[in-house]
């Protein structure tokens, strides 16, 4: 069984805050071929299974100080939740324009030894001893420079952010 996190760039205007929707909406785009041809444009990324970890990685952000406050929240779970009308699917997740810019300044301004120094070890661990702590790290750091690239180009763009959690 797979899990993914699938993040798209789009206009605010466009986004409807209706769980049926935006089903469709990101539906459409989770196709292969889709989902390749946004990512390659830079308007769409995804994260599978380690998302919910990123996410861990990032709350050590806001054990770090440094005024972040809980901005952390934002670049996995934080936004405004649509949920299905009978709690029967994963919600949808919308980060307004301001919210994107807001995930887009974490993300440029925590650095990834950091989170990784305070965060890291909890993560590992969980991988088990038969994994290098250098490739446990590395799939760490493709995921946050994927993020920061995705949330910085998305913000510059003045967009909004829909999240999918597909499971």
């Amino acid at each position: 069984m797979s899990f993914h996190m699938q993040l798209r760039a789009v206009e605010n205007s466009e986004v409807r805050h209706d769980h049926a929707w935006l089903e469709e909406f990101m539906g459409a785009s989770w196709d292969w071929d889709v989902h390749k041809a946004e990512y390659e444009a830079g308007i769409a990324t995804s994260i599978e299974k380690d998302f919910t970890s990123v996410h861990e990685l990032y709350e050590a952000g806001g054990r770090l100080g440094g005024g972040v406050g809980d901005l952390w929240e934002l670049p996995v779970f934080g936004g405004d939740i649509v949920h299905h009308p009978a709690d029967e699917k994963p919600p949808f997740v919308r980060l307004t324009p301001e919210a994107t810019r807001q995930a887009s300044a974490f993300l440029t301004s925590v650095s990834f030894d950091a989170l990784w120094e305070e965060g890291g070890p909890r993560i590992r661990a969980a991988f088990g001893p038969g994994w290098a702590e250098e490739d446990v790290r590395g799939i760490y750091v493709h995921h946050h420079t994927d993020l920061r690239a995705f949330y910085d180009r998305t913000a510059t763009a003045g967009k909004a952010v829909v999240k999918a959690f597909w499971y």
